[in-house]
């Protein structure tokens, strides 16, 4: 050992017992059971009732309803040009199964494009009304005069909604509100006169606007449903009108959706490395719980039965101020009878929470199965992280009334499947192959259903990321 001049030699200290390294050889280890991050409350799994589908195919019997045009218009952009996709334009309820294209790809290239800045009118509540905004992008508030005279804000509309669809038609419609811009964006116009000279010059256009003039005539409620004529407040023995409940011809269906995967373990792991934990009941706790979140992404996100895919264009509302307000809330809840749950993503629940802070509220809090979730109005707000959030920051906030006998939302399974380790969840041996692998074939069956419209509502396009 070499000593440096001027410093003091190193003095090593004997060890006098036994180190822990050597000692652990001799320790048995506690161990957990094996952990993942993927794992979420489920929520919506939770708190959905669940309907028996037997034969895999849930109908949902409606009263006929006469509603067109509840869609989304799709645009296409190109730089700074923006276009419509022509079959987009069936969403309007003058083209509703209108099925030329040709005819709707010369509708499309009629479209002009307007680009406006925040606070600007694009139309006058009272003027007269001679083409239609389909909205592109941006937001749009539409005002009209308040029960004492004041402005009032009747709806907000934002990106793939239209309005002024009426004056295709009509020579003698005026604007109902007055359109004015809550943020800068781009819309595409459609004059009457030249939807008016396409339709005189094309015959199967004229026809089918005659034809959805006719059907505009049949009596129907408030909802769009065919009506029912009744009597009341009558005296005497007056001549009772007649009537019967029509359904419509081809009610929607749910067939079940599947989401499966084969567990692989090999024999020498499940003889040998058992203990304390069985390693085959391991594997297949954490598969299923892999099953269960993308159920759950399913059930939001499937464009076929997804929730978010599936809320009617008409409960569909967009956020006053972009942020997710107390207002906001209010105005979601009020669009339907016994609302049970909002489902929002964390990030807007803590938008919503600023916003109250802002204001000097603090929601109240429910008790849930023994847990505290934050409330609006009584209403719990379950958590979410399968709602996505945009480039642009946005996401979604979902209100909903749940159960069959309320004609709200129900989850569609099918208990008592072969081999079934959960409900409608089970888990079939496949056999060993040549390499001493055995294989389970992992399989849940789910599907989820609106039973009427305004079961379901959707706040769009609520911000996350202003702090202000």
């Amino acid at each position: 050992m070499s000593v440096q001049a001027g410093s003091e030699p190193e003095v090593t200290t004997p060890q006098r017992s036994l180190a822990t390294s050597a000692a652990r050889n001799l320790a048995t280890t506690t161990k957990s059971a094996p952990q993942m991050q993927e794992i979420t409350s489920r929520w919506l799994l939770r708190m959905l009732p669940w309907v028996s589908v037997q034969g895999g195919t849930y109908r949902v019997n409606r009263r006929l309803s006469y509603t067109v045009g509840d869609g989304r218009v799709t645009f296409v952009k190109t730089g700074d040009q923006v276009q419509v996709i022509p079959a987009e334009l069936g969403e309007l309820p003058l083209l509703r199964d209108y099925e030329d294209l040709e005819v709707l790809t010369e509708l499309a290239q009629r479209c002009t494009q307007i680009d406006f800045a925040a606070g600007q009118e694009l139309t006058s509540f009272g003027s007269p009304s001679d083409q239609v905004f389909l909205l592109a992008h941006g937001r749009i508030d539409q005002i009209g005069p308040g029960p004492y005279g004041d402005d009032a804000v009747l709806r907000t509309v934002a990106d793939g909604a239209y309005f002024g669809e009426d004056s295709l038609a009509d020579d003698e419609a005026i604007w109902e509100f007055t359109a004015r811009a809550a943020t800068p964006g781009t819309a595409l116009v459609l004059s009457r006169q030249d939807f008016q000279l396409l339709a005189d010059r094309v015959d199967s256009l004229r026809a089918h606007v005659a034809q959805v003039g006719a059907r505009s005539d049949r009596r129907t409620n408030a909802f769009g449903e065919a009506a029912i004529d009744l009597s009341a407040g009558h005296v005497g023995e007056p001549v009772l009108p007649g009537t019967y409940v029509d359904y419509e011809a081809r009610p929607r269906e749910y067939e079940l959706s599947i989401a499966q995967t084969v567990l692989r373990v090999h024999t020498r792991v499940a003889d040998l490395y058992n203990q304390p934990m069985n390693q085959t009941e391991q594997q297949l706790r954490l598969t299923v719980e892999a099953l269960r979140e993308r159920q759950e992404h399913e059930m939001l996100n499937n464009r076929e039965f997804g929730l978010l895919h599936n809320a009617d264009y008409e409960q569909r509302i967009q956020p006053h101020d972009g942020v997710p307000g107390p207002d906001d809330l209010d105005a979601l809840l009020s669009m339907r009878r016994d609302s049970k749950l909002f489902l929002a993503h964390p990030k807007a629940i803590a938008a919503f929470g600023r916003e109250c802070n802002k204001r000097g509220l603090y929601p109240e809090t429910v008790d849930v199965a023994g847990t505290r979730v934050q409330a609006w109005r009584g209403v719990p707000i379950f958590p979410c992280d399968k709602i996505p959030i945009s480039d642009e920051r946005t996401t979604s906030i979902l209100c909903m009334r749940t159960g069959e006998q309320d004609q709200g939302v129900i989850g569609l399974h099918q208990p008592g499947l072969p081999d079934e380790i959960e409900p409608s969840l089970s888990c079939r041996f496949m056999g060993i192959d040549e390499q001493a692998i055995i294989s389970y074939l992992v399989t849940a069956y789910f599907s989820a259903a609106v039973l009427v419209p305004d079961a379901l509502g959707v706040l769009e396009n609520v911000e996350i990321g202003r702090w202000r």
